[in-house]
Protein backbone atom coordinates (compact mmCIF):
# COMPACT_ATOMS: atom_id res chain seq x y z
CA UNK A 1 0.00 0.00 0.00
CA UNK A 2 1.47 3.45 -0.61
CA UNK A 3 1.48 6.15 1.35
CA UNK A 4 -1.45 8.68 2.05
CA UNK A 5 -0.45 11.88 0.70
CA UNK A 6 -2.44 14.38 2.80
CA UNK A 7 -2.33 18.30 2.13
CA UNK A 8 -3.24 19.99 4.95
CA UNK A 9 -3.12 24.02 6.44
CA UNK A 10 -5.10 26.94 7.04
CA UNK A 11 -8.01 27.89 5.20
CA UNK A 12 -6.93 29.94 1.51
CA UNK A 13 -3.79 28.81 0.88
CA UNK A 14 -4.62 26.84 -2.31
CA UNK A 15 -4.69 22.78 -0.92
CA UNK A 16 -7.25 21.81 -3.16
CA UNK A 17 -4.98 23.40 -6.54
CA UNK A 18 -2.08 21.32 -4.92
CA UNK A 19 -4.05 17.91 -4.03
CA UNK A 20 -5.03 18.26 -7.58
CA UNK A 21 -1.71 18.42 -9.09
CA UNK A 22 -0.37 16.26 -6.98
CA UNK A 23 -3.18 13.45 -7.58
CA UNK A 24 -2.34 14.24 -11.74
CA UNK A 25 1.23 13.39 -11.52
CA UNK A 26 0.84 10.69 -8.92
CA UNK A 27 -2.14 9.09 -10.71
CA UNK A 28 -4.06 9.61 -7.81
CA UNK A 29 -7.33 10.15 -6.64
CA UNK A 30 -8.68 12.94 -4.67
CA UNK A 31 -10.42 12.07 -0.55
CA UNK A 32 -12.38 15.04 0.87
CA UNK A 33 -11.09 15.59 4.66
CA UNK A 34 -12.91 19.07 4.87
CA UNK A 35 -16.05 18.47 7.37
CA UNK A 36 -18.35 21.11 5.42
CA UNK A 37 -17.42 20.07 1.59
CA UNK A 38 -18.83 16.56 3.20
CA UNK A 39 -22.78 18.21 2.60
CA UNK A 40 -25.11 18.32 -0.62
CA UNK A 41 -25.19 21.84 -1.87
CA UNK A 42 -22.63 23.81 -0.06
CA UNK A 43 -20.74 24.72 -2.52
CA UNK A 44 -20.09 28.62 -3.01
CA UNK A 45 -19.62 28.73 0.79
CA UNK A 46 -17.30 25.87 1.45
CA UNK A 47 -14.85 26.78 -2.20
CA UNK A 48 -15.88 23.25 -3.33
CA UNK A 49 -14.26 23.10 -6.61
CA UNK A 50 -17.35 22.19 -9.44
CA UNK A 51 -16.74 19.53 -11.24
CA UNK A 52 -15.39 20.81 -14.60
CA UNK A 53 -12.54 21.90 -12.41
CA UNK A 54 -11.42 19.07 -10.63
CA UNK A 55 -9.53 18.11 -13.72
CA UNK A 56 -11.23 15.03 -14.34
CA UNK A 57 -9.68 14.03 -11.01
CA UNK A 58 -12.30 11.55 -8.91
CA UNK A 59 -13.03 12.98 -6.41
CA UNK A 60 -13.99 11.05 -3.04
CA UNK A 61 -16.23 12.46 0.28
CA UNK A 62 -18.15 15.37 -1.80
CA UNK A 63 -21.65 15.68 -0.98
CA UNK A 64 -22.48 12.88 0.60
CA UNK A 65 -24.18 14.32 3.66
CA UNK A 66 -27.99 16.28 3.69
CA UNK A 67 -27.30 19.66 4.83
CA UNK A 68 -30.12 19.18 7.82
CA UNK A 69 -27.42 15.48 8.86
CA UNK A 70 -24.87 16.31 12.10
CA UNK A 71 -21.33 15.83 10.39
CA UNK A 72 -20.07 13.11 12.79
CA UNK A 73 -16.09 12.01 12.81
CA UNK A 74 -16.79 8.21 13.75
CA UNK A 75 -19.04 7.80 10.74
CA UNK A 76 -17.05 9.64 8.52
CA UNK A 77 -13.38 7.40 9.76
CA UNK A 78 -16.07 4.46 8.30
CA UNK A 79 -16.15 5.58 5.27
CA UNK A 80 -13.07 7.17 4.55
CA UNK A 81 -11.06 3.74 5.17
CA UNK A 82 -13.35 1.98 2.97
CA UNK A 83 -12.22 4.60 0.45
CA UNK A 84 -8.72 4.42 1.01
CA UNK A 85 -9.40 0.49 1.10
CA UNK A 86 -11.05 0.57 -2.34
CA UNK A 87 -7.99 2.68 -3.58
CA UNK A 88 -5.32 0.37 -2.49
CA UNK A 89 -7.29 -2.39 -3.99
CA UNK A 90 -7.09 -1.04 -7.33
CA UNK A 91 -3.00 0.20 -6.42
CA UNK A 92 -4.41 3.76 -6.85
CA UNK A 93 -2.71 6.34 -4.53
CA UNK A 94 -4.92 8.53 -2.38
CA UNK A 95 -4.61 12.34 -2.09
CA UNK A 96 -6.20 13.79 0.63
CA UNK A 97 -6.92 17.25 1.20
CA UNK A 98 -9.04 19.61 3.50
CA UNK A 99 -8.69 21.65 6.68
CA UNK A 100 -10.91 20.11 9.40
CA UNK A 101 -8.13 18.63 11.72
CA UNK A 102 -9.94 15.59 13.34
CA UNK A 103 -11.09 14.33 10.37
CA UNK A 104 -7.18 13.87 8.93
CA UNK A 105 -6.93 12.49 12.34
CA UNK A 106 -9.69 9.94 12.09
CA UNK A 107 -8.41 9.38 8.63
CA UNK A 108 -5.01 8.77 9.47
CA UNK A 109 -4.40 8.20 13.39
CA UNK A 110 -5.56 5.41 15.39
CA UNK A 111 -8.52 7.09 17.05
CA UNK A 112 -11.41 5.25 18.75
CA UNK A 113 -15.14 6.44 19.18
CA UNK A 114 -16.68 5.53 22.49
CA UNK A 115 -20.53 5.30 21.81
CA UNK A 116 -23.11 7.83 22.84
CA UNK A 117 -26.34 7.62 25.47
CA UNK A 118 -29.16 9.72 24.10
CA UNK A 119 -30.72 10.50 28.11
CA UNK A 120 -26.97 11.67 29.16
CA UNK A 121 -26.24 13.63 26.24
CA UNK A 122 -29.58 15.05 26.19
CA UNK A 123 -29.05 16.16 30.42
CA UNK A 124 -26.08 17.83 29.85
CA UNK A 125 -27.27 19.48 26.95
CA UNK A 126 -30.30 20.44 28.93
CA UNK A 127 -27.45 21.66 31.54
CA UNK A 128 -25.42 23.37 29.39
CA UNK A 129 -28.80 25.77 28.16
CA UNK A 130 -29.72 26.03 31.88
CA UNK A 131 -26.03 26.88 33.54
CA UNK A 132 -24.03 27.98 30.44
CA UNK A 133 -21.07 25.95 28.57
CA UNK A 134 -18.78 27.54 31.10
CA UNK A 135 -20.09 25.52 34.16
CA UNK A 136 -19.84 22.43 32.31
CA UNK A 137 -16.38 23.14 31.34
CA UNK A 138 -15.41 23.88 34.93
CA UNK A 139 -17.10 20.74 35.47
CA UNK A 140 -14.67 18.74 32.60
CA UNK A 141 -11.67 20.77 34.15
CA UNK A 142 -12.19 19.07 37.60
CA UNK A 143 -12.66 15.76 35.91
CA UNK A 144 -9.85 16.00 33.23
CA UNK A 145 -7.80 18.72 32.82
CA UNK A 146 -5.91 17.24 29.66
CA UNK A 147 -9.16 17.33 27.85
CA UNK A 148 -10.43 20.88 29.36
CA UNK A 149 -7.26 22.60 28.18
CA UNK A 150 -8.01 20.68 24.29
CA UNK A 151 -11.79 22.16 24.45
CA UNK A 152 -12.36 25.77 24.48
CA UNK A 153 -14.85 26.81 27.29
CA UNK A 154 -17.20 28.12 24.27
CA UNK A 155 -17.70 25.03 21.84
CA UNK A 156 -20.61 23.96 24.17
CA UNK A 157 -20.83 20.97 21.27
CA UNK A 158 -17.34 19.07 22.70
CA UNK A 159 -17.56 20.00 26.42
CA UNK A 160 -20.75 18.17 26.10
CA UNK A 161 -19.31 15.01 24.77
CA UNK A 162 -16.19 15.09 26.94
CA UNK A 163 -19.03 15.19 29.85
CA UNK A 164 -20.64 11.82 28.45
CA UNK A 165 -18.02 10.03 27.38
CA UNK A 166 -16.71 10.22 31.11
CA UNK A 167 -20.00 9.23 32.65
CA UNK A 168 -20.27 6.10 30.19
CA UNK A 169 -17.15 4.83 29.93
CA UNK A 170 -15.78 6.13 33.54
CA UNK A 171 -12.26 6.95 31.77
CA UNK A 172 -10.99 10.55 31.18
CA UNK A 173 -11.94 11.99 28.05
CA UNK A 174 -8.57 12.19 26.98
CA UNK A 175 -7.83 8.71 27.16
CA UNK A 176 -9.83 8.41 23.63
CA UNK A 177 -7.94 11.73 22.21
CA UNK A 178 -6.39 10.90 19.33
CA UNK A 179 -2.26 11.10 19.42
CA UNK A 180 0.84 11.31 16.80
CA UNK A 181 0.30 7.54 15.28
CA UNK A 182 0.01 6.75 12.14
CA UNK A 183 -2.97 4.00 11.47
CA UNK A 184 -2.97 4.86 8.29
CA UNK A 185 1.24 4.76 6.51
CA UNK A 186 0.93 8.48 5.29
CA UNK A 187 3.12 11.93 4.67
CA UNK A 188 1.41 14.91 5.61
CA UNK A 189 2.23 17.79 3.71
CA UNK A 190 1.53 21.55 5.39
CA UNK A 191 0.77 24.73 3.49
CA UNK A 192 2.52 27.67 5.31
CA UNK A 193 1.70 31.63 4.25
CA UNK A 194 2.41 34.54 5.83
CA UNK A 195 0.09 36.26 7.83
CA UNK A 196 -0.78 39.17 5.93
CA UNK A 197 -0.75 37.26 2.63
CA UNK A 198 -2.89 35.13 3.69
CA UNK A 199 -5.66 37.87 5.04
CA UNK A 200 -5.10 39.29 1.73
CA UNK A 201 -6.86 35.98 0.35
CA UNK A 202 -9.31 35.78 2.62
CA UNK A 203 -10.57 38.77 1.59
CA UNK A 204 -10.61 38.09 -1.46
CA UNK A 205 -12.37 34.57 -0.92
CA UNK A 206 -14.88 36.17 0.71
CA UNK A 207 -15.72 38.68 -2.05
CA UNK A 208 -16.06 36.03 -4.14
CA UNK A 209 -17.82 33.66 -1.70
CA UNK A 210 -20.92 36.78 -2.17
CA UNK A 211 -20.18 37.31 -6.40
CA UNK A 212 -20.39 33.70 -6.75
CA UNK A 213 -24.17 33.63 -5.30
CA UNK A 214 -23.36 32.73 -1.80
CA UNK A 215 -26.92 34.50 -0.69
CA UNK A 216 -28.95 32.45 -3.46
CA UNK A 217 -27.46 29.31 -2.16
CA UNK A 218 -28.38 29.74 1.24
CA UNK A 219 -32.04 30.60 0.28
CA UNK A 220 -31.87 27.37 -1.50
CA UNK A 221 -30.76 25.87 1.32
CA UNK A 222 -32.47 26.89 4.30
CA UNK A 223 -36.23 26.64 1.77
CA UNK A 224 -35.11 22.91 2.70
CA UNK A 225 -33.58 23.49 6.18
CA UNK A 226 -30.36 23.53 7.55
CA UNK A 227 -29.10 21.63 10.54
CA UNK A 228 -26.91 23.25 13.78
CA UNK A 229 -23.69 22.01 12.07
CA UNK A 230 -24.67 23.70 8.37
CA UNK A 231 -25.95 26.86 9.53
CA UNK A 232 -23.49 28.12 12.20
CA UNK A 233 -20.93 27.30 9.16
CA UNK A 234 -18.54 30.54 8.55
CA UNK A 235 -19.93 32.46 5.53
CA UNK A 236 -23.10 30.60 6.29
CA UNK A 237 -24.61 31.94 9.87
CA UNK A 238 -23.50 36.08 8.21
CA UNK A 239 -25.62 35.40 4.85
CA UNK A 240 -28.37 33.75 6.81
CA UNK A 241 -28.20 37.07 9.08
CA UNK A 242 -28.36 38.94 5.82
CA UNK A 243 -31.25 37.34 4.43
CA UNK A 244 -33.11 37.90 8.15
CA UNK A 245 -32.52 41.30 8.11
CA UNK A 246 -29.90 41.28 11.07
CA UNK A 247 -26.85 42.44 9.31
CA UNK A 248 -26.22 44.42 5.95
CA UNK A 249 -23.98 43.27 3.19
CA UNK A 250 -21.00 44.96 4.46
CA UNK A 251 -21.70 43.48 7.42
CA UNK A 252 -21.92 40.10 6.52
CA UNK A 253 -19.30 40.04 4.77
CA UNK A 254 -16.94 41.39 7.53
CA UNK A 255 -18.11 39.49 10.03
CA UNK A 256 -17.18 36.60 7.51
CA UNK A 257 -14.00 37.48 6.94
CA UNK A 258 -13.11 38.41 10.68
CA UNK A 259 -14.48 34.65 11.02
CA UNK A 260 -12.55 33.13 8.45
CA UNK A 261 -9.35 35.07 9.92
CA UNK A 262 -10.03 33.50 13.32
CA UNK A 263 -10.56 29.69 11.82
CA UNK A 264 -7.29 29.78 9.78
CA UNK A 265 -5.60 30.87 13.36
CA UNK A 266 -7.11 27.68 14.63
CA UNK A 267 -6.45 25.15 12.11
CA UNK A 268 -2.31 26.85 11.95
CA UNK A 269 -2.50 26.01 15.45
CA UNK A 270 -3.86 22.63 15.05
CA UNK A 271 -1.84 21.44 12.59
CA UNK A 272 1.44 23.34 13.52
CA UNK A 273 1.02 21.23 17.10
CA UNK A 274 1.94 17.60 14.80
CA UNK A 275 5.42 16.72 14.67
CA UNK A 276 4.49 15.13 11.36
CA UNK A 277 3.87 17.74 8.97
CA UNK A 278 6.63 18.97 6.66
CA UNK A 279 5.56 23.03 5.91
CA UNK A 280 5.76 24.44 2.43
CA UNK A 281 5.35 27.67 1.55
CA UNK A 282 2.01 28.34 -0.20
CA UNK A 283 3.28 30.98 -2.58
CA UNK A 284 6.17 29.43 -3.63
CA UNK A 285 6.45 29.34 -7.45
CA UNK A 286 8.19 25.71 -6.93
CA UNK A 287 5.28 24.65 -4.66
CA UNK A 288 4.56 21.52 -6.47
CA UNK A 289 7.90 20.65 -7.46
CA UNK A 290 8.51 20.75 -4.11
CA UNK A 291 5.88 18.73 -2.55
CA UNK A 292 6.61 15.83 -5.04
CA UNK A 293 9.83 15.84 -3.90
CA UNK A 294 8.79 15.32 -0.61
CA UNK A 295 6.54 12.68 -1.18
CA UNK A 296 9.31 10.83 -3.37
CA UNK A 297 11.25 11.08 -0.17
CA UNK A 298 9.01 9.29 1.83
CA UNK A 299 8.53 6.80 -0.52
CA UNK A 300 12.12 6.04 -0.16
CA UNK A 301 11.95 5.97 3.45
CA UNK A 302 14.87 8.84 3.14
CA UNK A 303 12.64 11.94 4.73
CA UNK A 304 14.19 13.69 7.21
CA UNK A 305 11.88 15.01 10.31
CA UNK A 306 10.16 18.05 10.02
CA UNK A 307 12.04 21.14 12.38
CA UNK A 308 10.90 21.45 15.54
CA UNK A 309 11.55 24.97 15.85
CA UNK A 310 9.58 26.05 12.83
CA UNK A 311 6.42 23.79 14.39
CA UNK A 312 6.59 26.09 17.44
CA UNK A 313 6.38 29.10 15.18
CA UNK A 314 3.56 27.78 13.54
CA UNK A 315 2.01 27.28 16.55
CA UNK A 316 2.05 30.31 17.68
CA UNK A 317 0.69 31.59 14.99
CA UNK A 318 3.33 33.73 13.56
Amino acid sequence: MSLVVAVVGPTATGKSDLALDLAQALGGEVVNTDALQLYRGMDVGTAKLAPDERRGVPHHLLDVLDPRDEASVADYQTRARGVLADLASRGVRAVAVGGSGLYVRALLDRMEFPGTDPDVRAALEARAEAEGPRALHAELAALDPVAAESIGPRNARRVVRALEVIELTGRPYSANLPRHEYEVPAVQIGLDCDRAALDERIERRVARMWDDGLLAEVRALSAHGLGRTASRAVGYAQALAEIAGALDGAQARAETAAGTRRLARKQMGWFGRDPRVHWLDARDPDLVARALDVVAQADEGRLAAPDPAARVRRTLGS
